[in-house]
């Protein structure tokens, strides 16, 4: 368990940091126009999809004394932490350079992120077969992926806040956030290693992508869990690309202090994800995610209607002095954890209902399923990025990047304003709300197993 939670750390301190500074990145220290930022953010997603299938193939057929998974885990370690520092890196030069340069390191970091994640991801269906330890399984890995995401804000927290780092910040951030990837990564590879051994392997029969297609359609119970996931997936990713610019641009908590807000989020859904197994096991998953969908909601439409802060140019200015604020301020956290616990549902619950689908087909390919559900989870999530870019492009919001020598604070149109909080609480509410939905007539005689 310890070392299955450790193999998602790499992978998931790269997801958390990228859900959310990569976009703020982009346009303010980069310089990226909104439409270009948000379009390299499908790009990671979209990339990241194309090569799902072709590496859980690959890997499917990998031969080893350790079996199919671990060798693709050792092999992309190294590559993922240094193209997760390189990421973070400003090349000097117009627009079209730093697009060119974004546009090449992000197929090389999800490159090897998918080589890490997928693999191991297929592990907890073949490591047994028994649902309970399955489910503990997951909890391990989102537990693992969750702690190593809080880890990477609070490294967020300290280094974007310095001074004295000749504006290097993000790509310090980056160096120590890849040498944790990498080390976390190989500490995995070598506590997995027997168990992977004696795992079940995959059948290994080649299967046309026509046939793949078949086998996907026909098997309902991975429809379902594929719809919840994509929709839990995509609200929650939308959440966090637009966090913090809506509690700097819309609430005017000065950039000191949100730069430390999603530390809250990632400590309430690690708490969220341990109540949730708790639940899954002594009720049934769909039960956990209902009563996590309805906290979810409720959160949401709550930071819908927040009231804005007092503006202050930064918290040397008495931000939280004022009792209004400081009471706004702390109904803000409030609000952030209950989302973060709500939206635990999505880390944990489709994963675990991933093995019920599987079983389902006879031959059991643990890396096709794997590789299809990430792969249209990921398309999915890279649309909805991308259709942030473009609302946001649309109502008329304004960069934030300015010359490092200057200090400009923008005031964001009204539309623009009104666009964020619909991104932020309306249309990941409505997303949640389909997902349950979908899932109503899931079959009962799965859940009590």
């Amino acid at each position: 368990m310890l070392s299955y939670g450790l193999g998602d750390a790499g992978t998931g301190l790269a997801a958390t940091q990228f859900g959310f500074f990569l976009f703020r990145f982009f346009i303010c220290s980069a310089g990226l126009p909104v439409l270009i930022a948000g379009s390299l953010l499908m790009l990671i997603k979209i990339w990241d999809a194309i090569n799902d299938p072709l590496i859980g193939w690959l890997s499917d057929r990998t031969k080893s004394r350790w079996g199919p998974r671990i060798p693709w885990m050792l092999i992309a370690a190294v590559p993922l932490g240094i193209s997760l520092a390189a990421i973070w890196w400003i090349p000097t030069g117009p627009v079209i350079n730093r697009t060119i340069y974004y546009t090449l390191i992000s197929i090389i970091v999800m490159t090897a992120y998918t080589s890490i994640n997928l693999p191991f991801a297929a592990l907890s269906t073949e490591i047994s077969e028994k649902t309970s330890i399955r489910t503990r399984l997951n909890a391990a890995r989102f537990t693992g992926s969750i702690i190593a995401g809080l880890t990477g804000l609070i490294i967020a927290g300290v280094v974007l806040n310095s001074e004295g780092l000749a504006n290097n910040e993000y790509f310090v951030m980056g160096k120590i956030s890849g040498f944790i990837a990498v080390i976390t990564t190989l500490l995995s590879c070598w506590g997995l290693a027997p168990y992977a051994k004696k795992a079940r392997r995959p059948s290994g029969k080649t299967e046309p992508i026509k046939l793949q297609f078949k086998r996907i359609f026909n098997n309902k119970k991975f429809l379902k869990v594929i719809s919840l996931y994509i929709l839990l997936w995509c609200a929650l990713q939308l959440m966090q690309t637009v966090a913090l610019i809506y509690v700097e641009d819309v609430l005017n908590v000065p950039s000191e202090i949100a730069n430390w807000v999603p530390i809250p989020f990632q400590i309430s859904a690690l708490i969220g994800l341990q109540i949730w197994a708790r639940v899954s096991n002594k009720l049934n998953r769909i039960s956990a995610l209902n009563y996590g969908a309805i906290i979810w909601i409720v959160s949401c439409t709550a930071a819908l209607f927040l009231p804005s802060l007092s503006k202050v140019s930064s918290i040397e200015d008495g931000f939280l002095l004022n009792f209004d604020n400081l009471i706004l301020f702390i109904i803000l956290i409030v609000i952030i954890c209950l989302i973060g616990i709500g939206a635990s549902t999505a880390y944990l619950i489709p994963w675990s209902l991933l093995p019920d689908a599987i079983d389902e087909d006879p031959e059991k390919p643990a890396g096709l399923y794997t590789a299809w559900m990430v792969l249209i989870q990921k398309i999915g999530i890279g649309l909805s990025v991308q259709v942030l870019g473009l609302l946001l492009y649309i109502s008329g919001y304004q960069s934030c990047f300015v010359d490092n020598s200057t200090l400009n604070i923008i005031e964001q149109s009204s539309l623009a304003q009104l666009t964020i909080r619909l991104c932020i609480g309306f249309i990941p509410s409505l997303l949640v709300i389909v997902g349950l939905f979908i899932m109503r007539k899931w079959d009962q005689k799965l859940l009590t197993n």
